[in-house]
């Protein structure tokens, strides 16, 4: 099998599970409104708030934060081996086609964070919130555009992959920033052991997990405690982890991990946290306030209108400036459609909603992520048909 054979049937494959991934994290988010919105609804805030955990190693967390902080690290992980591989061996390792969707993303990022910070100026809270609207999720953008879009080029996919992989990587940059109120040194320092252990088992092409599963742990739980969040000691592990598999290796160590580990992010650990953060309470009055309230409505317009401007104003810039390539048979339009999917924010604005703000504040922006959200995903299912329809018959016309 040849290396370019091989890469395209890894992507068809993470396609697929990304796919019925996003479906899954639909019915989670789905169960957690109905539950909390249901006479059950005290049921599902006392299992939320449950705390469990050893107190000496600072981890007597809830539910819910042992969802955000650890569940989520395994998602990280599987987006920092995609993003490790993607680099080395995939779509961002050539210049040329990686450079339209790093631009696109890095637009899709800095027009909605300009959009928050323009509505929301002089809120309380904003300093940080401005944050919420800059993610993508792979999950359900991916799972939107596999319902909708048979037709289109199989370019529109790598687009958007590639797209929300350094989407992520931003978010995650902004999480570690952001999201770091205090500092241990000797934690960090610990961590830091930890994860040059892993680089140097990695070199030495050592395979064995009771030495990797164990310094994983020891890693997350030194990350946690040093004060960054602890999600990003799953992406620091994902891109140490080794790409290339050596002469007479079947698999490189990152694409055995994301082949044994994938499908419990996409279909156990992300639909999971989004049962525990997505259940808010939702009434006239909530849903009021994300219109008539700054923060939740700078959120609201930076996913579903910043994310478009910024994508796809940002891909047409660099086309024209012939600082990128568009890719093979997707036009402006396609682009306008797949930009609309970016506003998909879901999983990692969920998180930097917990992250950036507490109690009612809180919850207001989480209701207009889950509602900008929805109306991303509608709009671009909508445009997506059309679109895929128009390649169809410009593919019966040929």
């Amino acid at each position: 099998m040849t290396r370019t054979h091989r890469v395209i049937q890894e992507f068809a494959r993470y396609l697929r599970t990304e796919t019925t991934g996003g479906i899954v994290l639909l019915v989670a988010t789905a169960v957690a409104l109905v539950w909390a919105n249901s006479g059950l609804g005290d049921v599902y805030r006392t299992i939320r708030d449950f705390e469990i955990g050893p107190e000496f190693l600072h981890l007597n967390l809830s539910v819910e934060d042992w969802a955000k902080d650890g569940l989520l690290a395994l998602f990280f992980f599987v987006a920092g081996l995609e993003l490790k591989r993607e680099l080395v061996i995939g779509e961002l390792s050539r210049l040329r086609q990686a450079a339209l969707p790093v631009i696109a993303a890095l637009g899709g990022m800095v027009v909605p964070a300009l959009v928050a910070l323009a509505i929301g100026w002089g809120q309380p809270g904003i300093d940080r919130a401005w944050a919420i609207p800059v993610a993508t999720d792979i999950a359900f953008a991916l799972g939107v555009l596999a319902l909708t879009a048979s037709n289109l080029p199989s370019t529109a996919r790598v687009f958007l992959l590639s797209l929300a992989v350094v989407d992520d990587l931003g978010a995650i940059i902004v999480i570690a920033v952001l999201f770091t109120a205090s500092f241990d040194l000797v934690a960090a320092g610990v961590a830091v052991l930890a994860l040059a252990l892993y680089a140097f088992l990695q070199h030495k092409r050592v395979r064995s997990p009771w030495l990797y599963v164990p310094l994983a742990l020891i890693t997350w739980v030194a990350v946690h405690s040093a004060g960054i969040h602890a999600t990003i000691a799953g992406v620091a592990l994902g891109l140490l982890t080794r790409v290339r598999p050596d002469d007479g290796e079947e698999e490189a160590p990152a694409l055995r991990l994301e082949h044994r580990l994938q499908p419990w992010s996409a279909l156990v650990a992300v639909p999971l946290f989004a049962l525990f953060a997505a259940g808010i309470e939702v009434n006239a009055d909530s849903l009021a306030a994300v219109f008539t309230t700054a923060i939740p409505l700078a959120v609201l317009i930076g996913l579903v209108g910043g994310k478009i401007v910024g994508i796809v104003g940002a891909s047409i810039l660099a086309v024209k400036l012939k600082l990128a390539e568009r890719p093979r048979g997707l036009g402006r339009r396609d682009l306008a459609a797949l930009g609309m999917l970016g506003g998909v924010g879901f999983t990692v604005s969920l998180l930097i909603a917990d992250l950036a703000l507490e109690g009612e504040a809180a919850e207001l922006a989480k209701a207009a992520v889950l509602l900008a959200s929805a109306i991303a995903s509608l709009v671009a299912a909508g445009l997506l048909l059309r679109r895929s329809k128009a390649h169809a018959k410009a593919d019966a016309d040929e």
